[in-house]
């Protein structure tokens, strides 16, 4: 079968006749046969297009969620609302029909918020987590291309390397010292090693060498197969069970707050049966001490509290994936506001991953290369004067050229007006200085066509390809790119300057890198060597007797945003670390560019480390900034010695040796763009631009939502405090309540909820990246905001009790004292929100001219409840309702002024225990 005769099998089988082969006992022709598809080119797009349709998304098919009436009902699960349904029922069994219908109404109102904000959580969670696409390399037409795993259809050929995550159950047709990670589906916890060749039937899934299935990890080495199972028909589908997830809004600190309003639980009944006791002592009726305690009750419930939380962090996520990073696992938005130390891959995060050769050595000579990007415009120089290849003594540049050309899987097209790579951008760099000599790929690999390959492993640090060189003579030629320190070791000679053969002097070819990296450039190492015709290259082949080439000296400057970040990071107390597998000198000067590092003393190299006792490691990870040529041990290392001196640590990567250190971290931060499937899994969040400043961006946002937690339970306990105050008092004291239930119910579902809402939507604060990190073990109710709590409680109280007594006393009108105690309560939570809250600073920044958004939240909120206190007070069905009476215009103003001083109040507090 031909390229040209792709798909010519009639693709007679239905997905359920599929399901009764045994794939792993079909040879590899059979199985391609079977399949219609074609072992070089894969299928067609046509035809692929046709199965897709035919057979649906490769995707498992999503576990039921729960059903609204089921959510709706899960709402009243809460023990406060036990409470107050309680409360309701013998309310209702007293026959005080109006007490008992608002509070069963407030009740519900609550229960129907919290089912609104908690369904608009949820979705906004798992619309972001729709958002994160698995991606496939596969062949069609021939052609590799890479397109999401959802898209793959039966006949598809998949090709895998290191890091990958298998997208569908696949027989193999090749494999190169292939490893596959099976943990999550056969509970083997050691990597599994693959061929091709065909099984007994009876062979057992964990021992089905030749396939590989959905759901696992390549962790070494590369292979193709062929798609034989997608989405449920695979063996992951199967037990789909194992691998479900539902949406999940609890965090440490939702359970904090659950936590804490058990605890209240139990203070409100206590207080409940006190004023229950001390009511029946005073010779109270016990219908009359009863509703004294259920006021008491329902005074002290923080009612909008769950649901302000929830909706606060859905909040944060939504807002942190505006700005690139995506938030997989819900923790992580506490946790940002609490990061101390941030350590970062270089290349791509803190650089712009536009990598440009400026700098050449070969043959003993120095060259330059003009032009930056990856466009052919530029020159390479010699003493400033463009390079003759016409001339003699270039052989060894025209091959370090070529060797970066050939042993290279990417390419450089056109298209939408520029240059784009597909591929690394290291190698797009090599690329384009081949061409600007007048070198082209596709007439090099016409000339030498590639024979086999050996790609890139991090623990061997270089890639080898073979070619076609001579086939007359039975010759093929190797070439060799990676690190220095791979490729000098296996080379034994060099060109000198006239292009003659002589013996490699290291020493001196160490000291080229070493002056390229001082100067901030990556340095890659070529080599060649001429071998007897074979089919297939092994490392034996390039083990030694290389002849040196010479070394490329490449730049990836740093990102103009990232610098600026890292700067925001710096001022917020936040150490920023580099962790590189760059020469340490390379790493060191893009270092010093971006503020991270200043002296030598701060950089470390991976052997450096290896040869440290566990102090000494424990001592150079606190202290140093720049970590280079690291092993991946060596990074979770790392980050495991940082955490044991109370370091809160965010710790980003891109390739399968990054997930044991993503895993380990704090924060596990994943590149969306380069990173590795297995990293993706392993991290906490994504970046979908692979740029640092976003990570800055997530923790800037982070702190953010924490603060404007910690604003909501700042501004809405002290409210149910005041009141719980005034009722147990007014009890204590055996004077007439200030307040009564349904009054407070009004007050509480009302006007708290309404202006306690705008909080969740306060943008951060400028100075929110100024202040240190927050202790992680930091109580909720820590010493400052429980003073605060407790200093407004008091100035609440004595705004509702103080107002309601002196009006009282001065008139013998309670409807109108209790109205006025309201209103004079209300104007001190208008006046509280607007000294917390972002709304004033913004209208001063606005009128100086910047552009900061201005907070109209809170207006919002403001508004809304001027207009329903207004109803509350002069609407007559109202004042029968809720046992109130209209108020003259001197009356209002009273309840305004009474409640102002709560801005002095709070402008001192704000000294200390900021909440902005």
């Amino acid at each position: 079968m031909t390229a040209d005769t792709i798909a010519t099998n009639t693709f007679a089988q239905t997905t359920k006749d599929l399901l009764n082969y045994e794939w792993h006992t079909l040879g590899e022709q059979k199985v391609v046969q079977t399949l219609a598809s074609h072992p070089e080119a894969g299928l067609t797009h046509e035809e692929a297009t046709k199965r897709h349709q035919q057979m649906g998304a490769n995707q498992l098919t999503g576990k039921s969620g729960k059903s609204s009436w089921l959510r709706f009902l899960e709402q009243f699960n809460q023990p406060l609302l036990y409470i107050l349904l309680t409360a309701g029922v013998v309310t209702l069994l007293l026959r005080d029909w109006l007490d008992a219908g608002v509070i069963f109404g407030v009740t519900l109102i609550n229960v129907i918020i919290g089912y609104i904000q908690e369904s608009k959580a949820e979705g906004a969670i798992a619309a972001l987590s729709k958002a994160v696409t698995t991606e496939a390399t596969l062949i069609r037409d021939g052609q590799k291309t890479r397109l999401a795993s959802t898209e793959l259809v039966l006949g598809d050929l998949v090709l895998l390397a290191s890091g990958d995550k298998v997208p569908a159950d696949l027989r193999l047709l090749s494999v190169r010292g292939l490893q596959v990670d099976e943990s999550a589906l056969t509970g083997e916890s050691v990597p599994v090693e693959k061929a091709t060749a065909s099984l007994a039937v009876e062979t057992p899934l964990a021992e089905r060498s030749n396939m590989v299935y959905a759901g696992s990890f390549v962790s070494f080495g590369q292979a193709e197969g062929i798609v034989v199972a997608i989405a449920d028909a695979t063996e992951t589908g199967r037990i789909s069970q194992l691998i479900e997830s539902s949406t999940n809004l609890k965090t440490p600190l939702t359970r904090n707050i659950d936590k804490f309003s058990k605890s209240l639980l139990y203070v409100i009944l206590g207080l409940a049966a006190l004023t229950f006791a001390v009511g029946l002592g005073q010779g109270e009726s016990w219908i009359d001490v009863f509703k004294a305690s259920v006021a008491l009750v329902v005074s002290a419930i923080p009612e909008g509290l769950p649901a302000i939380v929830t909706v606060t962090l859905a909040i944060g996520v939504s807002r942190m994936a505006r700005r690139k990073a995506i938030i997989r696992k819900l923790p992580a938005v506490e946790t940002l506001g609490s990061t101390t130390v941030i350590c970062s891959d270089k290349t791509g995060t803190l650089t712009e991953n536009q990598m440009t050769v400026q700098k050449i050595y070969a043959g003993g000579q120095h060259y330059t290369v003009s032009g930056i990007g990856y466009a052919p415009d530029g020159e390479i120089l010699i003493n400033q004067q463009p390079v003759d290849f016409n001339a003699d003594g270039h052989i060894a540049l025209w091959e370090s050229l070529e060797a970066g050309l050939l042993c290279n899987d990417s390419h450089i097209e056109w298209g939408d007006g520029q240059w784009n790579l597909v591929g690394t951008p290291t190698e797009g760099a090599l690329i384009t200085a081949a061409n600007k000599a007048g070198l082209t790929q596709a007439n090099l690999e016409q000339e030498l066509p590639r024979i086999d390959t050996i790609p890139f492993e991090s623990q061997f640090q270089y890639m080898a390809t073979m070619h076609e060189l001579d086939a007359k003579r039975g010759l093929n030629v190797i070439y060799l790119k990676g690190s220095i320190e791979a490729i000098i070791q296996r080379c034994d000679r060099m060109f000198d300057a006239q292009g003659q053969l002589a013996r490699l002097n290291p020493a001196a070819v160490q000291q080229e890198v070493a002056g390229m990296a001082n100067q901030g450039l990556r340095v890659l190492a070529f080599a060649t060597k001429e071998v007897a015709t074979k089919r297939s290259l092994d490392r034996n082949d390039i083990d030694q007797g290389l002849m040196f080439l010479g070394l490329q000296g490449i730049i990836d400057p740093p990102r103009e945003e990232a610098i600026a970040a890292v700067n925001a990071c710096q001022s917020a107390g936040i150490q920023v670390k580099m962790i590189t597998g760059d020469h340490a000198l390379t790493a060191a000067a893009i270092a010093r560019q971006m503020g991270i590092c200043s002296t030598e003393a701060q950089v470390f190299t991976g052997q450096q480390l290896a040869q440290m006792d566990e102090r000494e490691f424990a001592q150079a990870a606190e202290q140093g900034m720049v970590f280079a040529r690291v092993a991946p041990e060596q990074k979770l290392h790392l980050v495991k010695a940082l955490q044991l001196r109370g370091e809160i640590v965010a710790m980003t990567g891109d390739g399968v040796n990054d997930a044991p250190a993503l895993k380990q971290a704090d924060i596990g931060v994943a590149m969306g763009i380069a990173g590795a499937e297995v990293a993706k899994e392993s991290a906490d969040m994504l970046l979908t631009d692979d740029n640092f400043a976003s990570i800055e961006a997530a923790v800037e946002e982070g702190r953010g939502v924490y603060r404007n937690l910690r604003k909501a339970i700042a501004f809405l306990l002290p409210i149910n405090v005041g009141e719980s105050m005034t009722i147990l008092i007014a009890i204590l004291l055996g004077t007439v309540l200030p307040i009564l239930p349904i009054q407070i119910l009004w007050l509480n579902m009302v006007s708290s909820v309404a202006l306690i809402a705008p909080l969740a939507f306060e943008p951060k604060s400028g100075q929110v990246m100024q202040q240190p990190p927050r202790n992680p073990r930091e109580r909720l109710l820590s010493g400052g905001l429980l003073q605060r709590i407790i200093a407004i409680s008091v100035f609440n109280w004595l705004v509702i009790f103080g107002v309601f007594q002196w009006v009282l006393q001065t008139t013998g009108n309670e409807p109108l004292a209790r109205t006025m105690a309201i209103n004079g309560l209300v104007a001190a939570e208008v006046f509280y929100l607007l000294s917390i809250s972002q709304f004033l600073p913004s209208l001063v920044v606005r009128i100086q001219g910047k552009r900061t958004p201005v907070a109209y939240a809170p207006a919002i909120g403001i508004v809304v409840v001027v207009i329903l206190q207004c109803l509350f007070s002069q609407w007559s069905m109202m004042n029968q309702v809720f046992d109130t009476t209209p108020l003259t215009f001197i009356q209002a103003l009273i309840c305004i002024g009474v409640g102002l001083p709560v801005v002095f109040i709070a402008f001192i507090l704000q000294r200390f225990d900021p909440l902005n």
